[in-house]
C-alpha cells in the first residue's frame, strides 16, 4: 500500500460505489506536507520527459500540479471554469461536462501562457469519466502544444476515464487506482495484485 492509499484508507470517506470523499486534505482542506510528497511523486514519474510547464483545472487540481511545479521547476497554468473580467481576450477554450455537478462547463486558458511547442504535464485532483482531461488535453492541441501525459492524484479506475485517455494514446499515471469502492472498504488495483482496505 502506498502512501496516498493509506490516507485514503485513514481519512478518506466512502459515500457511495462511486463518491469519494477526500476533503480533508486533497480538495476542501490542503495537507501541505502530504502535497509535498504528492508533487514530488509526479516530478518522479515524470523526470524523464523534459516537461515546460504544468496544467491543471481549477480548483482542486492546482494544490497537487503547484507542488509538482515546485519539484519540477517549471510554472503551473490553471484553466478556469469561470468567467473573469481581466481574462476576456486571447482566450482557447473547450467545453467541459460535469457527471458531479451534472452540467457543463466551458474551460479556459490565455494563449499568452500555453504556447506552441511547449511540452505539457497535465495535472488532476481526480480521473473518472475523463471530460475534465480530455478538455485540457484540447486546450494543449489548440494551443498547438504536446500532452506529454498526465498525472493524476486518485483514478477511479472502474468508470472509463483511463481507458478515453490511452484509447487517444496519453500516458496516464495516477498514485492511487480504485478498483472498487463501498462504505465497507476500498479496493486499489495493482498490475500485478490488488491491495483491500476495510
Amino acid at each position: 500500500m502506498n502512501f496516498l492509499e493509506k490516507k485514503i484508507c485513514e481519512e478518506g470517506i466512502v459515500l457511495s460505489s462511486t463518491v469519494l470523499k477526500v476533503d480533508s486534505f486533497l480538495n476542501h482542506q490542503i495537507d501541505p506536507r502530504f502535497m509535498k510528497e504528492i508533487g514530488s511523486e509526479f516530478a518522479d514519474r515524470f523526470k524523464s520527459s523534459n516537461i515546460d510547464k504544468i496544467l491543471t483545472i481549477e480548483s482542486s487540481g492546482i494544490a497537487p500540479a503547484v507542488f509538482a511545479g515546485l519539484d519540477m521547476d517549471v510554472p503551473v497554468l490553471f484553466a478556469r471554469k469561470r468567467k473573469s473580467l481581466t481574462l476576456n481576450e486571447g482566450l482557447i477554450t473547450a467545453s467541459v461536462y460535469s457527471y458531479t455537478k451534472q452540467e457543463q462547463n466551458e474551460i479556459s486558458v490565455s494563449t499568452k501562457w500555453l504556447n506552441p511547442g511547449e511540452r505539457i504535464l497535465i495535472i488532476d485532483d481526480f480521473l473518472a469519466h475523463g471530460e475534465a482531461a480530455l478538455g485540457l488535453a484540447q486546450l494543449v492541441q489548440k494551443a498547438e502544444a504536446h500532452v506529454c501525459g498526465f498525472g493524476i492524484v486518485i483514478e477511479k479506475s472502474f468508470q472509463a476515464g483511463r481507458q478515453k485517455l490511452e484509447n487517444q494514446g496519453y500516458r496516464v499515471e495516477s498514485i492511487a487506482r480504485i478498483r472498487e469502492m463501498s462504505p465497507k472498504g476500498i479496493s486499489f488495483w495493482k498490475e500485478e495484485s490488488e491491495v483491500k482496505s476495510s
